[in-house]
């Protein structure tokens, strides 16, 4: 049989054949190795949760067994349960100060086709995305969408968030600015000043668009880790700061994280009325709705405001402690002399940790020079699994890392420390 090619040989399409597979993906699929092959590894890739160590609520799985049982298993809406979208719109009244109608309300199949509706919906090929790196994913949309990145990095000065001042330059004629609070990687969160420096920016640029028919610059405001801050952090936002943003922002969220409830693929986008119906256009024609029983379940569990309060207390107390334990394991490896740092946690399951190891040698002879000599070697080492930060845009080999709590215990965390002590000393 022949295949047919491009004329320049391709069988794929420009945008399938340069897209870049998932890095933390990839690192997955050797741990999973690993494992198979009889090693312990204290495994903290992985943004997700382990249900033997975070649970969902009880309510959320009663709810969707007796939707399923109830025969809510048909197509949903396009937009969305109508008693879902109604609660999220009350959710985030109620928690969040922020006064949205059912018709600004989108729900997706989880978060990821939310932040696609966005791009795809606001961006035409060509314009121009900014984005802070670290951050997760923004580069891929940005291919996918046919734009063109705009990465403004950002360094451990700043705790790996965008100012004002390093996004000034970058906004001038940009059509979409994306931000993630709490951060994925860093697991540090915007306090209200900085928020605040970064709508003014927004609104200023807008205001000397008006009238010179520049289409208008939107704000992504990606908070699906919104319910997981610690140490007293406040979780902002840019519309509750400077109301008349709404106009001009999209909110990205869903019950995957403040929930532990990844597997069930419910998340949803809140914005202008205008922008969310023609993204649920858009997400109907993909088929990316979340499942109806699931939704039945998340709006059922959103209603009971008690519950939902306990269980947040109950898994932010669960972060909260592995994250502190890292941290406080981290010092310690700084306080004895190692070339370690950490962030203290301020929101998500996660930890930004530097092991400023180039330059080392092992006891086999190698020497650490990049990230990923780093990683390979405190994996090997240490059994020790951790993200490079290039895996979210950050090019340069910094030695910073991503370390994520939700699926390890514990008792896992406290055995690893050791192991990668012993391996920092054994280097020269």
């Amino acid at each position: 049989m022949t295949t047919l090619v491009s004329t320049d040989g391709r069988r794929l399409s420009a945008t399938a054949d340069a897209l870049i597979g998932s890095e933390i993906l990839k690192i997955a699929g050797e741990i999973r190795a690993l494992v198979a092959g009889g090693r312990t590894v204290c495994n903290l890739t992985v943004g997700d949760f382990n249900p033997a160590e975070f649970a969902i609520p009880p309510r959320l799985a009663a709810e969707t067994e007796a939707a399923l049982r109830a025969g809510e298993t048909n197509y949903p809406p396009s937009a969305g349960m109508p008693a879902l979208r109604e609660i999220v719109a009350a959710f985030y009244r109620e928690w969040l100060g922020l006064d949205y109608g059912v018709d600004s309300v989108l729900v997706t199949g989880g978060a990821r086709p939310a932040i696609y509706g966005v791009y795809r919906a606001l961006v035409d090929p060509g314009d121009r995305v900014v984005y802070p790196v670290p951050s997760w994913n923004n580069n891929h949309y940005a291919h996918l969408s046919g734009a063109v990145g705009v990465p403004v990095v950002c360094d451990a000065a700043h705790a790996f968030l965008p100012t004002r001042e390093a996004l000034a330059p970058a906004l001038r004629g940009a059509r979409l600015l994306a931000l993630n609070s709490p951060l994925n990687p860093a697991g540090t969160a915007f306090d209200a000043g900085q928020l605040a420096g970064i709508c003014d920016l927004v609104l200023e640029e807008n205001a000397r668009r008006a009238g010179t028919g520049e289409r208008p610059l939107y704000l992504m405001y990606d908070q699906v880790y919104w319910m997981l801050t610690f140490n007293d952090v406040e979780h902002v936002t840019p519309v509750r700061l400077r109301p008349e943003l709404a106009e001009h922002t999209i909110f990205v969220d869903g019950i995957s994280k403040a929930f532990a409830a990844t597997g069930l693929r419910v998340g949803w986008a809140v914005g202008p009325r205008d922008v969310i119906g023609r993204m649920s256009d858009l997400l109907g024609h993909v088929g990316a709705w979340a499942p109806r029983a699931e939704q039945v379940a998340s709006a059922r569990l959103l209603a009971a405001a008690g519950e939902v309060r306990a269980y947040q207390a109950q898994i932010t107390r669960g972060a909260q402690a592995r994250l502190d334990a890292l941290y406080a394991g981290m010092r310690a490896l700084r306080d004895a002399g190692h070339p370690v740092e950490a962030i203290p946690p301020m929101g998500a399951i996660y930890l930004s940790v530097r092991y400023a190891l180039a330059g080392r040698r092992t006891p086999g002879g190698e020497t650490l020079r990049t990230n990923e000599d780093v990683r390979r070697y405190l994996l090997e080492a240490a059994g020790l699994a951790v993200v490079p930060f290039q895996a979210f845009g950050l090019a340069e080999d910094t030695g910073w890392f991503r370390l994520s709590v939700g699926a390890v215990s514990p008792a896992e965390i406290d055995a690893m420390l050791p192991r990668l002590r012993a391996a920092l000393d054994a280097l020269a």
